[in-house]
């Protein structure tokens, strides 16, 4: 067969940028199927054609006897449909940022600090979020991150295993969640906080379980507000 020519059709152009951000995206190949579903061809023949075509270009590597093994190699700075998908992924990435994670709150009764501290977790635990999911008024440097132990706050789509964003505060509304210390019993917990009266009622979002109240509120301090939940499906953040 003679080499083709650096020329690259429609379907060419097509294929490569759904590479580039098929593997952005997840980190692996897509499956011939995947890439004529992408560029919308059925037939898995003709698009093994084109990828041999690309290959005689120098565009791709792959090896014929293992599955979603394609590599690009092409200088994607020479190909501006290409720079473009690549400009999007890395100004997705500079849009991430870290949040050092802090420890473990237990959303169920209180627990002792000394549970939760935050030498629980290694220096270098943190969570990766990107700045456009958090409301443009929050101070990044004012986060921090916690684990979640307990199902006192089910209801609130928060479960055993998930990661809340926190912003240190000292003071809370009525109705929003909230870490708390308990000064006189040295426990910790996580629930919805409201002021009643001369008392504290924090309310679980669990409808089996009953409200704690604190008849002396300068017995406790509010460490932070939950900003955002980092859900956990199956050890998959969502």
């Amino acid at each position: 067969m003679a080499r083709k020519s650096a020329g690259m059709g429609e379907r060419h152009h097509k294929i490569m940028r759904f590479l580039s951000k098929f593997q952005n995206e997840n980190g692996y190949s897509p499956s011939i199927r995947q890439i004529g579903e992408a560029i919308g061809v059925k037939s898995t023949s003709l698009v093994d054609y084109y990828l041999k075509q690309l290959e005689e270009m120098g565009k791709i590597e792959r090896d014929a006897h293992v599955s979603r093994s394609i590599r690009l190699i092409t200088d994607v700075s020479a190909d501006p449909t290409l720079a473009e998908d690549i400009k999007e992924a890395l100004r997705k990435a500079s849009d991430l940022f870290t949040i050092p994670i802090a420890g473990r709150i237990v959303a169920s009764a209180p627990i002792p600090v000394p549970s939760s501290d935050v030498g629980y977790y290694d220096p270098e635990s943190s969570v990766d979020i990107a700045r456009s999911l958090l409301p443009k008024k929050e101070k990044l440097e004012d986060l921090f991150a916690l684990e979640v132990e307990g199902d006192s706050m089910i209801d609130a789509m928060i479960n055993s295993g998930d990661i809340i964003i926190m912003r240190h505060a000292k003071r809370a509304r009525n109705g929003e969640m909230v870490a708390v210390w308990l000064d006189d019993s040295d426990e910790t917990t996580l629930k919805y906080f409201y002021r009643e009266g001369k008392r504290v009622r924090l309310q679980p979002a669990n409808p089996t379980m009953d409200p704690i109240y604190i008849d002396q509120p300068e017995n406790l301090r509010i460490m932070g507000k939950v900003v955002m939940v980092i859900r956990q499906i199956q050890g998959v953040a969502v």
